[in-house]
């Protein structure tokens, strides 16, 4: 069955790789989106769209903005998917690296590249939409002189040349990207689910956090992840997204019922299969 998968950008860029290789061998159909907003906005408008949305980095740290805007959606976390990211420079066919003028990326891809343009002393670093409509943009205006930082993907798709790869920094350059749905139409059991996002707020009191953590802790929950957000017309107030994950489901329920009293506004934002490379 057809599977339509909503993403931030366009064919070849790193969102597209990440959703063809969670939903391997389905058949989808991408809609491409300008921002992680109109993400959302497409999901929420259809049952049957999922959505593929970055949430974090290895280099980079977290989209906060992209943990609001799923909050805020009502929408499932029903898995993710953890791909390296491998940049490369492009250009048009026939172009050596001393013919660039201008190097034009998404700013993350160019801060995960600093070492790398680092080196081009007499060059114009530009930052763009997206890696793909980087090397989209070269392709279409056939714009010599210019190279684009973008996936081996993206360089296939548009007909450019690759004149150095794996450019990025650090080699150990991840980014883990979280799948939606309206509701959790993943067809998993409690027993096949092995992680979950949460988030909530706490009184503002001593030790409201340290209890909660205590709490997780006693029931063996490990917690992958977690991260502060202020909370809008509360000063010095936070949210707190937390990933756990777990081996036992009962558990894990048990865990959520006894940091309940402690928290506020607990909400689960999705129950899913830990990402595994094995």
């Amino acid at each position: 069955m057809l599977k339509q998968v909503a993403i931030q950008g366009i064919i070849g860029s790193y969102h597209e790789i990440a959703a063809r290789k969670f939903f391997s061998g389905e058949e989808i159909d991408l809609i491409g989106c300008d921002t992680f907003r109109d993400v959302i906005s497409v999901v929420r408008s259809q049952p049957d769209i999922f959505g593929v949305m970055a949430i974090e980095n290895t280099l980079a740290g977290s989209l906060l903005q992209n943990h609001e805007l799923i909050r805020k959606s009502g929408l499932t976390v029903i898995g993710e998917y953890k791909l390296r990211i491998s940049h490369c420079l492009t250009a048009l066919p026939g172009t050596i690296i001393s013919d660039i003028k201008e190097i034009g990326s998404h700013p993350i891809a160019l801060m995960q590249c600093e070492k790398f343009l680092s080196t081009f002393h007499s060059v114009q670093i530009v930052e763009k939409e997206d890696t793909a409509t980087s090397a989209r943009q070269i392709a279409e205006q056939h714009l010599k002189q210019h190279a684009a930082i973008c996936s081996r993907e993206a360089a296939k798709i548009y007909g450019l040349e690759i004149l150095a790869e794996a450019v990025e920094t650090d080699k150990q350059n991840f980014t883990r990207f979280l799948v939606l749905a309206q509701s959790d139409i993943s067809g998993l059991s409690g027993e096949d689910k092995s992680k979950a996002s949460i988030v909530f707020a706490l009184p503002h009191t001593i030790g409201s956090l340290s209890q909660v953590l205590a709490v997780l802790s006693f029931y063996s929950m490990n917690l992958s992840k977690i991260q502060s957000f202020p909370m809008l017309g509360a000063a010095w107030e936070y949210l707190f997204y937390i990933d756990l994950t777990f081996s036992d489901y009962s558990r894990y329920k048990k865990a959520l019922d006894a940091i309940l009293p402690l928290t506020q506004d607990l909400r689960i934002l999705g129950e899913y299969r830990e990402f595994s490379t094995t």
